[in-house]
């Protein structure tokens, strides 16, 4: 898998790796000479989140040329903001492949760059480059060339990953509460009263004379009486028939999830009977 660049895969590496320092920003020297070479332009990442190569500016050296140098070859000084290559000569610089921000940094475009640094790796090691292809090679098989040992490094770094959780808000959607009319026939009985006239005509059922000048016939006498009825008044009155409020209420709920994450752990080596004081007590 192609390499990746230090930013591309630690987007805070100056405060996650560097505790708030830029590696960038390091000078670089040759361990042998203490000539300068050149500046720290980028470091290259493997799909482990391994650091294997720091990109080298060359600036007036080599005419500002950018070149890889293995990890291995490499001695960090953190206090003076350095760095030293091991066995790098002016010579080999002028050898190493270019460097571009552009390219794809591949396995035969390593195999090249590791070319220049194995004979000098070889000659320190007494061991002689083994051979590899691209499905079959692992960076643990030269270590000469990429392990960051203490003699190297004044500082060795472990990482780990680890979850970071964080919550975006988002619109779901969206109601809309309204009223409309809906019409119905509806029904309602009153009871109604109304008066009629009743005329009762009796014939006695004796014959009473009466007294005379009593009878008095007169034309056109009329008995008047008043007729009343009731009649269905029927209105139609809005009233409150229910209220509706409407808000919103949270709720919570917990979202879980799993993921593969690494850390590194400390091995430490010792050959021989060396007195070996961890600080931390893990030894």
């Amino acid at each position: 898998m192609p390499l990746a660049k230090l930013a591309d895969v630690y987007p805070n590496y100056k405060e996650k790796i560097f505790e708030g320092e830029d590696i960038k920003k390091y000078s670089v020297y040759s361990l042998e000479s203490e000539d300068k070479i050149g500046d720290v332009y980028d470091a290259l990442i493997d799909e482990q989140g391994r650091f294997r190569y720091l990109v080298i500016d060359t600036g007036f050296w080599i005419f500002g040329k950018k070149v890889l140098l293995p990890t291995g070859r490499a001695k960090i000084d953190y206090g003076r903001n350095r760095v030293y290559t091991i066995g790098l000569t002016k010579d080999q610089a002028e050898s190493l492949p270019k460097y571009d921000d552009d390219m794809t940094v591949d396995y035969d475009y390593e195999e090249q760059v590791r070319g220049v640094y194995r004979p000098a790796a070889a000659t320190a090691t007494t061991t002689t480059a083994p051979s590899y292809d691209a499905n079959s090679y692992h960076y643990d098989k030269e270590p000469e060339l990429y392990d960051a040992n203490d003699d190297n490094h004044g500082r060795l770094k472990l990482y780990q990953e680890r979850l970071i959780a964080n919550k975006e808000r988002s619109k779901a959607g969206e109601v809309a509460v309204g009223k409309r009319v809906e019409t119905e026939t509806a029904e309602v009985s009153v009871p109604v009263e109304k008066e009629r006239v009743v005329i009762e005509r009796t014939t006695p059922t004796s014959t009473k004379e009466v007294a005379v000048g009593e009878a008095n016939f007169k034309d056109g006498e009329v008995a008047r009486m008043e007729v009343y009825e009731e009649t269905a008044d029927i209105q139609k009155k809005a009233y409150v028939r229910e209220e509706v409020s409407v808000k919103k209420e949270v709720e919570s709920s917990t979202v879980d999830a799993r993921e593969t994450v690494r850390r590194e752990e400390l091995t430490v080596d010792a050959d021989g009977r060396p007195v070996v004081e961890d600080t931390a007590g893990k030894v």
